[in-house]
């Protein structure tokens, strides 16, 4: 089955939006029978507000966001935040600098 682009009237703001003969492929992968009835920036905000914007969007759904904490980097000396809550018994390294220790070893 061959798509083709169509212009949609959000239901929310009103604006018009394009669901693209890309998305309605994706939709019907998926089995969606319904065509989307708001914005992609209308269905964000909703989404925002449904789930709280501590929530983020990756390829396994809407997962809550991670705590980072504060932390100085053991190697550089660089500010930076990590996943976990530094204890300060083991050195905290920055991305970068984390990169190389792991790389050494």
């Amino acid at each position: 089955m061959s798509f083709q682009d169509k212009s949609i009237q959000c239901s929310d703001c009103g604006t018009t939006f394009t669901f693209s003969a890309e998305e309605q492929e994706l939709f019907q992968s998926r089995g969606y029978v319904n065509e989307p009835k708001r914005c992609p920036s209308c269905r964000q905000e909703r989404k925002a507000r449904r789930y709280g914007n501590s929530y983020r969007n990756d390829s396994y759904g809407y997962r809550p966001q991670r705590e980072m904490f504060p932390a100085t980097c053991a190697e550089c000396g660089k500010d930076t935040e990590v996943p976990f809550e530094p204890r300060g018994d083991k050195p905290v390294y920055c991305s970068d600098c984390y990169r190389k220790v792991r790389l050494s070893r």
